[in-house]
């Protein structure tokens, strides 16, 4: 059986974990995004770099090297993209949200659902193109960063709604 969001891609619930936990992840689509965005400031960052190379003297030979290490860096770049977009996830609990990211430096955030003072909901330019969505949990702590981005856009208002709604009536229990 396949369940999908409302205007999002149908695909299977993943498996509970140790804890009983269902982790919900981004869209697929937030891949191609960040792909996106990649590739214009790798492309640009190239040019420049093989005027510079050129415009100096360096030659058909170092313009050659240097977009062939654009090149590969574009590549090491897709790939990586695809792992970390993959790495995040979010688990509702009945006090609190979970939010995991991270390829190599793992990250788990817990934001207690009475801590919440307001939940964002922003969409890019490229978002919006891909019908995507970040959510974002804004607490009293300076620090916390807890976000969960390429969410289908009917996902995200859902889960905004939901949070805005725990996070009052935690907080009215106080």
């Amino acid at each position: 059986m396949t369940e999908g969001w409302p205007g999002g891609p149908a695909r299977p619930p993943s498996p509970p974990d140790q804890d009983g936990l269902v982790w919900l992840r981004p869209s697929p689509k937030l891949w191609a995004v960040r792909l996106i965005q990649t590739a214009i400031t790798l492309i640009v960052v190239g040019a420049i770099a093989v005027l510079i190379v050129a415009g100096s003297g360096g030659g058909g030979v170092g313009a050659g090297i240097t977009a062939a290490v654009a090149v590969a860096v574009a590549l090491v770049a897709a790939v990586t993209m695809q792992r970390r977009v993959r790495a995040w996830g979010y688990a509702e609990r009945e006090d609190d949200l979970l939010v995991r990211r991270g390829l190599w430096f793992r990250r788990l955030s817990v934001v207690p659902y009475g801590r919440m003072q307001f939940v964002d909901m922003t969409a890019g330019p490229f978002e919006r193109v891909f019908g995507l969505a970040t959510v974002k949990m804004h607490t009293a702590a300076a620090g916390s960063d807890a976000r969960i981005p390429g969410l289908p856009v009917p996902e995200a208002e859902r889960l905004r709604d939901q949070l805005t709604a725990l996070g009052e009536a935690q907080a009215a229990g106080l």
